[in-house]
């Protein structure tokens, strides 16, 4: 998540340059609950001490409203077709939502 927040943080702050002034804050989708709980707490509980500087630096964002997390179901996690290995059916799913098609197919 933290990687995910700080090129999206450049990607806005590129878009204002070149003029898009009305950039809402950005949704960014999790399917670990814990990170979503974690990151979103600002209490640290004695479980938490052993968080790193990408907790808290996801902490920071999610208050000054620059990002908004959202739990997105493990069977809708589109990052599993990069992720993981997949078969036909699960393949062609997260395909047909991210736009592709196959090149190959004829026409």
């Amino acid at each position: 998540m933290a990687s995910l927040t700080c090129e999206l943080i450049w990607v806005k702050q590129f878009l204002k340059e070149i003029g898009f002034c009305n950039i809402q804050p950005i949704k960014t989708y999790c399917d670990n609950q814990a990170a979503l709980h974690i990151a979103s707490n600002p209490v640290f509980h004695e479980k938490t001490k052993h968080i790193e500087i990408d907790c808290h630096f996801i902490r920071e964002k999610l208050m000054s409203k620059e990002i908004n997390t959202e739990s997105v179901g493990s069977n809708n996690q589109l990052a599993d077709v990069l992720t993981k290995s997949l078969r036909g059916p699960r393949i062609e799913f997260i395909c047909s939502k991210l736009g592709t098609y196959n090149l190959y197919a004829p026409t």
